[in-house]
């Protein structure tokens, strides 16, 4: 009886779970439980008798010890109680789980960048050197009104592409490019006409040009072989992901409510010289900041190909 039940736990072990059957180790669990009753009743013949009950108790708890790593049956002495109906919901559970899960780590060759959201950033993208032209001619009223439509525009992109399910590696690099762009031309003019201080133009322009030489430099290691001129500047190839900060897109709040603040300050007389001030202390200190959230957050910018 031992030599068999060892050959029994040895193909129990050995064989893999798919291959394996839950009926043919639970007959060899309670057939060795009911051999340890039965010789336990018999009289001992020495030391050989207990030697071999004691085997047998050894080989019952490895059984149930691979009974229970491999859960292959909740309870050894009973027959599964899964339903086929549940085998099969819990089958497609899996499935779907599995499938959302390569989605999401998948990364597309190339992606379809004619969306309606991509197609409103390059229109506030666009309109960008109008605004400036606007503020060096001293239109500020003209000026504010486009401003106010490119806000409009960067609010409606993002609702669409959320609620549509248009997100885009191209959106992801394209939106903060356009914002950055209106932003770097309205400092630069407001600052030209004596709207905006000098050194807070400084400190917004430096830190929006290390981030743009930044943004060069990680789509040239993220792009896929071959690098070429035509395939960098191909932004139908996805390479890298950038993800803004949290004081980042506080920060990028507060330089449009400061350039909005600065144009109805020069058209309508509004707000007072005393909140300008504030005004330009805390974007101050927001884009210090947002610019070394950059460099030390981990999650800031996603490779999406490490060749």
């Amino acid at each position: 009886m031992l030599p068999a039940m060892r050959l029994q736990l040895c193909k129990i072990t050995s064989c893999s779970p798919q291959l394996l059957s839950t009926m043919r180790i639970g007959h060899v669990y309670a057939h060795s439980g009911r051999w340890i009753r039965h010789m336990s009743q018999l009289p001992q013949e020495g030391a050989l008798g207990v030697v071999r009950c004691r085997s047998m108790r050894s080989y019952q708890l490895n059984i149930s010890k691979v009974l229970s790593r491999r859960t292959l049956v909740s309870n050894s002495d009973g027959p599964d109680k899964t339903t086929p109906t549940q085998k099969i919901q819990q089958t497609a559970t899996n499935a779907k789980a599995m499938i959302s899960n390569i989605k999401d780590k998948a990364t597309p060759l190339h992606e379809n960048i004619y969306t309606i959201p991509n197609f409103l950033t390059f229109a506030r993208l666009a309109s960008t050197p109008f605004i400036g032209y606007l503020i060096m001619k001293h239109d500020y009223e003209f000026a504010l009104g486009i401003f106010a439509l490119a806000g409009f525009t960067d609010l409606l992109d993002g609702y669409i592409a959320r609620k549509y399910n248009l997100k885009t590696i191209v959106g992801s690099i394209i939106d903060p490019m356009a914002d950055k762009a209106l932003m770097t031309v309205m400092t630069v003019t407001l600052a030209a006409e004596g709207v905006l201080p000098m050194p807070l133009a400084v400190v917004i322009l430096g830190r929006d040009a290390g981030l743009v030489l930044a943004s060069f430099y990680y789509r040239y290691i993220s792009l896929p072989k071959p690098k070429t001129l035509v395939r960098y500047f191909d932004f139908s190839i996805p390479s890298a992901e950038v993800r803004p900060t949290m004081i980042s897109k506080v920060n990028t709040a507060l330089q449009l409510v400061l350039m909005a603040a600065s144009l109805t300050s020069t058209a309508l007389g509004a707000p007072s010289p005393e909140i300008m001030t504030a005004l330009h202390w805390t974007v101050g200190g927001t884009t210090v900041w947002s610019g070394a959230s950059y460099i030390y957050s981990k999650d800031a910018v996603r490779i999406l190909n490490r060749d």
